[in-house]
């Protein structure tokens, strides 16, 4: 099927779609799976762009995979998300003719808008992930790497209301809004320093007035707060809102904190599962090592599948270390003949490790018994 996954994965690449627009690219993913025998239920979870295939007898083992398909805006598939879906799909039609005879099922999730809006948290939500015990993709990256190191996020709006004045004529009546804006932002490079590792935060000003000659009494600003675990998150908000409360009663402006879509969990990778995977790969040739200790990647809607059911998210390399996704040259490379030998890599692999799953209830029994250390570990911390 090597030819076929390839052509489906550039035709995504060559369309690319944002985040909740990706109408192509599912339509294109649930053909080929009805084209195999799959049964397909669309517009899941109340997303237009998301879509569940099914195979087998419904019972447990249950393996989901998952298939990711939206764009950058600008870069096109810089994060190769190209990669993912054909990955996934290439994992799913060659278990195809073997589900039968493992008496399992097996689910492959379309899952959009991974990079604005959280598609697979509102699938997580609607019970897609229910009885499933193991849910399985890969991501194109710069190192081949067994597991994501990507942290809890979320991203708050804060705004600042003051009251409007000359700032010659009358500043004594003004309230600035701007001013406890900024000052927020003050607090947190004193907070930062004091952040332990994985926790960050990056604000912008989204309003800070419209002309010069008016104490501006509405001020704006989105801001991105990241952690190495969802309780930790939690901490980083209520300091976040000191931080913000303090500024508006040092300038007496009135502040409102909203959650700015959905929080992103931390990412859990299931060791049973990873390391089944890693031996897979290692048969072809490539060995996926542990990250780079203290880097993290960012934040993915994947975190929230891992702390519902056993979960990977292996990293195979398509450019060299000393480059990054979401940029032209990673693009570019999810085009190209290292993107393919990734995708190919990771479909074998992936297919591999839910066969093991279907077919070995050892490997579902070890899983979840991992699972449910980690889940305690997280309570305790």
């Amino acid at each position: 099927m090597a030819d076929r996954l390839w052509e489906i994965s550039l035709e995504l690449h060559r369309n690319p779609e944002l985040s909740h627009q990706e109408h192509r690219a599912a339509a294109l993913l649930a053909g080929e799976l009805e084209s195999f025998g799959f049964s397909v239920e669309r517009d899941v979870a109340g997303l237009a762009t998301a879509f569940v295939g099914s195979i087998g007898s419904g019972a447990s083992p249950r393996v989901a995979l998952l298939l990711e398909y939206d764009a950058l805006p600008g870069l096109g598939h810089a994060c190769g998300h190209n990669l993912i879906a054909a990955a996934g799909l290439g994992a799913a039609l060659a278990l195809q003719p073997l589900i039968q005879a493992t008496n399992g099922s097996l689910l492959v999730v379309g899952a959009p808008a991974e990079e604005d809006g959280g598609g697979k948290i509102a699938e997580v939500e609607a019970g897609v992930f229910e009885g499933v015990d193991a849910a399985l993709m890969f991501h194109p990256g710069v190192h081949n790497w067994s597991w994501a190191p990507l942290t809890a996020m979320l991203e708050l709006r804060v705004t600042f209301h003051g009251k409007a004045a000359h700032p010659t004529g009358n500043p004594q009546d003004g309230v600035d809004a701007l001013n406890a804006l900024i000052r927020t932002f003050n607090e947190l490079d004193v907070l930062r320093r004091s952040l332990p590792s994985g926790s960050h935060v990056q604000g912008i000003i989204t309003h800070g007035g419209e002309v010069t000659n008016i104490i501006p009494d509405f001020a704006q600003g989105r801001f991105a707060l990241r952690a190495l675990t969802t309780s930790a998150l939690d901490r980083l908000v209520d300091q976040v809102r000191a931080c913000a409360e303090g500024a508006a009663r040092v300038t007496s402006a009135s502040v409102v904190i909203e959650n700015e879509g959905a929080t992103y969990a931390h990412f859990r990778s299931n060791p049973v599962l990873a390391g089944t995977f890693s031996r897979h790969l290692a048969r072809l040739g490539i060995s996926a090592t542990e990250p780079q200790p203290g880097v993290y990647l960012g934040s993915s809607d994947i975190g929230n599948v891992s702390t519902t059911v056993p979960t990977i998210h292996p990293f195979l390399q398509i450019l060299p270390p000393d480059h990054s996704d979401h940029t032209p040259d990673f693009a570019a490379a999810a085009g190209g003949e290292y993107g393919k030998a990734a995708m190919l890599a990771a479909a074998e692999a992936l297919a591999c490790t839910a066969f093991d799953v279907l077919s070995d209830p050892a490997v579902v029994e070890h899983a979840w018994t991992a699972f449910n250390e980690q889940a305690a570990a997280d309570r305790s911390g």
